[in-house]
């Protein structure tokens, strides 16, 4: 009888053991994603940043975000990234975790257009 109890609680051991991996690699895209300027991260930059972030930028802010070339070039050389994941842009609040991983998967995808 011991036996029939041991048993069931084992397998239930292994299948949450094994349901429980997972991949280490999470800041990869998910290639199924398609994560590119124009389907995602535009929506972000021009919901969280234009605000500011316009042409010509306004409210003390030093660059425009309007275009794709725009971002592309925060994020190579004006540590874009780091400021949005530190909570330090935008001002008005913070992006999402969701929207944070859609611009590093941008960034890691290697920025498609």
């Amino acid at each position: 009888m011991n036996l029939f109890i041991k048993l069931p609680f084992k397998i239930l051991l292994v299948t949450l053991l094994f349901a429980s991996c997972t991949n280490e690699d999470n800041n990869l895209p998910i290639e199924d994603n398609n994560v590119t300027y124009t389907n995602t991260v535009k929506a972000i930059i021009d919901v969280n940043c234009s605000g500011c972030h316009a042409s010509p930028p306004i409210n003390g802010a030093l660059m425009s975000l309007i275009s794709y070339n725009n971002v592309v070039e925060a994020i190579q050389n004006r540590n874009l990234i780091g400021r949005i994941e530190d909570g330090s842009m935008p001002l008005n609040g913070s992006l999402s975790s969701t929207q944070i991983k859609a611009i590093k998967d941008w960034q890691i995808g290697g920025l498609p257009e």
